[in-house]
């Protein structure tokens, strides 16, 4: 009798496991496409299997594009809307229980919960107003965002009496706002209050280098040549540059504004003000921060120009583009940060071109996390002088 039970119970957990693994099976064959149609027959081949299960296959395909290449991520979520439409339509139940406790787990990807937040909300059109008052300090951009307009629209909306308490809510929202146009509207809210926010310190700008240059960039040389500042760093160091004159390390710090002001222009480092309007040239920007902790974090430059970001002596990112338009954030490095004293080094490269319009040489860098929030560092560069 213990035997037949025995087996019984195996046949029960290899009848339900089947599914699973069949929709994991599923779920391999679309992870496996790639760009240029690679993988595209036996991925339309799963999908339209995929599709057919229904309703109960939702979250497992949220959790597939977890770690889904960038193509797979559009077939995965074409599967869950075209599930959700079918449902709608057959009258078939959406499992939204199971949905929400997907959006609530922070450890799925910020796309995978923004799209079961969608689903949630043609579900509910309420959802908006019982979700997101909970996800200000959402660890995924994509759902923090839609938190934050809701109070921010909210305060722009109320006729405040107290100017204290105007400037308390917009003070405890900027806490939680990292995109850049939330940011600068709930900055213009404060000013209106009289207070001033430091949008330098707000968004992490490093305020204090040094620079050496001018070295050589003539028919764009310069970009791949390792000059001797990328090997090594002495605050005395003299180097051979551009036309065989001698160069060496020169402070630099930046001119902080209070906001709202043009957002390309905070921590902004001149570089035709402090060299000269050069052509052909490149320039070395050096800074030390001290972190506490060690942190992954995020190298964010705008520059006009080509551009090489370092840290620790690591290359994270490189660019080889000129006059390309200039966006704060439109370069990003990542890498970590090492407990105690880092070095940010950018190489800054202007090429030769004479229209008005090519003449910008210039960079902003500022030291973040994933979401864009100043990272808690501290700036310890050397002074020459």
């Amino acid at each position: 009798m213990y035997r037949m039970f025995a087996c019984a119970f195996v046949w029960i957990l290899f009848v339900g496991a089947a599914p699973a693994q069949e929709v994991a099976s599923l779920l391999l064959r679309i992870k496996a496409v790639g760009r240029e149609g690679v993988g595209n027959v036996d991925a339309a081949r799963a999908w339209k299997e995929l599709v057919a299960k229904g309703p109960g296959v939702m979250p497992d395909i949220l959790t597939g594009m977890d770690d889904a290449n960038p193509v797979a991520v559009n077939w995965l979520r074409g599967a869950v809307e075209a599930i959700h439409d079918r449902a709608v339509k057959g009258g078939r139940a959406i499992p939204a229980d199971k949905l929400e406790a997907f959006l609530k787990d922070t450890r799925h990807a910020g796309r995978s919960r923004r799209l079961a937040y969608e689903c949630l909300v043609r579900l509910d059109p309420k959802t908006p107003e019982r979700l997101l008052p909970k996800m200000l300090d959402d660890p995924g951009s994509e759902l923090r965002r839609d938190a934050v307009a809701v109070k921010l629209n909210y305060g722009l909306r109320t006729a405040f009496t107290d100017g204290e308490a105007q400037r308390q809510y917009f003070q405890d929202l900027l806490r939680y706002a990292r995109d850049n146009d939330q940011v600068n509207t709930i900055t213009k809210e404060l000013k209106k209050t009289g207070l001033d926010v430091d949008l330098t310190a707000q968004f992490g700008f490093v305020t204090r280098w040094l620079l050496v240059g001018p070295f050589d960039n003539v028919k764009g040389v310069g970009f791949n040549n390792a000059y001797p500042p990328e090997k090594a760093f002495d605050v005395k160091s003299v180097f051979v540059g551009k036309d065989g004159d001698q160069v060496k390390w020169k402070d630099y710090t930046v001119v902080t504004k209070a906001g709202p002001i043009d957002l390309k222009k905070v921590g902004l480092v001149d570089l035709n003000d402090a060299f000269g309007k050069l052509k052909g040239a490149v320039v070395y920007g050096y800074a030390a921060i001290e972190s506490r902790l060690e942190r992954p974090v995020e190298l964010r430059a705008g520059s006009n120009n080509a551009v090489r970001m370092y840290l620790n002596g690591k290359e994270i990112y490189f660019r080889e583009e000129y006059h390309h338009g200039f966006d704060m954030d439109q370069h990003v490095g990542k890498g970590v940060l090492k407990a105690g004293r880092n070095e940010i080094l950018i190489k800054v490269c202007q090429n030769e071109q004479t229209e008005s319009w090519a003449q910008l040489w210039s960079f902003q860098l500022r030291v973040c996390d994933a979401l864009g929030g100043a990272a808690p560092v501290t700036n310890v560069t050397p002074k020459v002088n």
